[in-house]
């Protein structure tokens, strides 16, 4: 783990009200080590967070962050929710399979890029960023 982007990340924290506790730090610390979305389960069972905190504690832990906008909400509203964490430069699209809840990073170019620095400078809104998600039936439930 980057220690310099977990600082970043804590400050970030901060800046948006959160109190930094050691199940905060724990959270994010799996988080960054996870390239892959994780579930609360996942995220609950984890060796380090397990030691540290209960299932509740991720639950609101995870709420926070995500309405904070330091934490990114995937998958179907029926199935289990995955999450990661959303890093200044780095952007990433899914495939979400609408029958098992599998996700699944793209690895194409994002086509939304150029259309959103158009947006930013034709409306003069900063900070713009976009969430591209696309559903469907994976290969092994089709």
């Amino acid at each position: 783990m980057s220690s310099s982007i977990h600082d970043d990340l804590i400050k970030r924290c901060r800046e948006t009200g959160l109190r930094r506790t050691k199940a905060l730090d724990c959270l994010l610390e799996v988080l960054l080590e996870n390239d892959s979305p994780m579930t609360l389960a996942d995220l609950a069972e984890h060796p380090t967070l397990a030691s540290q905190c209960d299932r509740a504690t991720v639950f609101r832990l995870l709420q926070r962050l995500t309405v904070k906008g330091i934490v990114r909400r995937l998958g179907l509203h029926e199935r289990a929710a995955y999450f990661t964490l959303l890093l200044p430069g780095r952007h990433q699209d899914f495939l979400i399979c609408t029958e098992c809840g599998k996700i699944e990073p793209i690895s194409a170019p994002c086509p939304v890029h150029q259309l959103e620095k158009e947006i930013a400078e034709n409306t003069g809104f900063s900070n713009l960023y976009h969430e591209l998600e696309f559903f469907g039936t994976c290969p092994a439930c089709a």
